[in-house]
């Protein structure tokens, strides 16, 4: 569900974790972090494509085995997105008063007004390859559609229907849509917090041109 970045370093999102993690859990999502932090780095020093499995684990200085322990694959190291369980958990606790719309506005501005200026750059370089690694490509629809059954399914809570009706989904469909229009594949800016204002505002005119 990214925005404008600040700072160069690249690492997983912070705001995933649980303040309150145990030791062992602690290590697992350093583990974790390293992960991605290294497959990042060999992206863009290589080329998606031209790096393998091996070669993340070999610089995260774990073998293959342990990486498919976090990862079923190279791809999902890309796809998974660290800021669903933050975006739900803020959508969850915006007032009832609130159109669902606004809602999930506030609700990504609080999101992201929280991460470290690294965890938004890694957001930004997640999303510039999903929109311009051509492997990628095929996933952007499956990608498009979770999202979209993720935010049907937060508007049903909010509004006591069911996340199957027809208007729940194209509620769904015309937000997960609108607000990717936001990004700029060629420039890897993505959901700038004023083209977001900009584009609820559009969605609540009821899109008149």
């Amino acid at each position: 569900m990214s925005a404008d970045s600040k700072a160069p370093p690249t690492q997983a999102h912070s705001a995933a974790s649980s303040p309150r993690m145990g030791l062992r859990e602690r290590k697992k999502e350093r583990t974790r972090r390293t992960i991605r932090t290294e497959a990042m780095r060999l992206f863009a020093e290589q080329g998606y494509a031209e790096t393998t499995v091996e070669q993340i684990a070999e610089a995260a200085d774990i073998s293959p085995s342990t990486f498919f322990r976090y990862f079923p694959s190279k791809e999902q190291v890309v796809l998974t997105d660290d800021l669903d369980p933050p975006m739900i958990r803020a959508v969850e606790a915006q007032p009832a008063e609130l159109s669902p719309l606004r809602a999930f506005l506030c609700a990504t501005v609080e999101v992201f007004d929280s991460l470290e200026p690294e965890d938004l750059e890694f957001e930004q370089q997640r999303m510039k390859l999903i929109y311009t690694v051509p492997e990628l490509a095929s996933v952007i629809a499956r990608e498009t559609e979770r999202n979209v059954r993720l935010v049907a399914r937060l508007i049903a809570d909010r509004t006591g229907r069911s996340a199957d009706e027809l208007e729940v989904r194209a509620f769904a469909g015309a937000l997960i849509g609108a607000m990717s229009t936001t990004f700029d594949a060629t420039t890897g800016r993505g959901l700038d917090m004023e083209k977001i204002k900009q584009v609820a505002d559009f969605l609540e005119q009821g899109m008149a041109l």
